[in-house]
């Protein structure tokens, strides 16, 4: 599978081509997809890259004043609903990738020898679980041909972000969502 020059997880083109051309862009975007719309998560990075005045990068983040963090993630507009507990979980993101695959986003999974081992890294992330962990699998096997071997054992087995393939889809799982939490409260 050929990289994607875009991944249509919001309605902006640039952001779209910065989450497939950046694995950081695309990590982050992942970790802020919690109590947040999806297209608003992934456009994140965008925003977070604007404010930073240059390319994202894991060790410049994870040092960053944390206070000055907060701010850049406040805005206006928020790049999450939750600015400071982001701010500060997306630092230590980047400070993990600093420390254990030297500032790349991409050493996270181009060396993990197969997919058990790429969820396991993933799900020692600061902010993923195991949920998280599994769709990201999925994500980089559909979305961004990073398929080590067993991958499709560890992915998520039902909608997620990793299904998206046009910005339309994106209303489509949010509907299927709905109806999975309508249907797991009535069961």
């Amino acid at each position: 599978m050929q990289k994607p020059d875009l991944l249509h997880f919001t309605e902006s083109e640039e952001a779209n081509r910065l989450l497939a051309s950046d694995g950081l862009a695309v990590l982050i975007g992942m970790l802020l997809d919690q109590q947040f719309p999806m297209e608003r998560a992934f456009y994140g990075p965008q925003l977070l890259k604007e404010r930073l005045g240059e390319d994202l990068d894991a060790a410049r983040i994870a040092s960053w004043d944390p206070e000055e963090m907060e701010a850049v993630f406040k805005g206006p507009p928020a790049i999450h609903r939750y600015p400071s507990s982001m701010a500060k979980r997306t630092q230590d993101l980047c400070q993990v990738l600093v420390d254990e695959y030297d500032g790349n986003a991409e050493n996270l999974w181009e060396t993990a020898e197969n997919g058990a081992e790429l969820l396991k890294r993933l799900k020692a992330l600061p902010g993923f679980g195991v949920g998280k962990s599994r769709i990201f699998v999925g994500l980089l096997g559909k979305r961004l041909g990073v398929c080590p071997e067993g991958w499709e054992d560890k992915a998520a087995d039902w909608p997620s972000i990793a299904d998206v393939a046009t910005f339309e889809d994106v209303a489509t799982l949010r509907e299927q969502k709905r109806a999975m939490k309508a249907a797991a409260k009535k069961g």
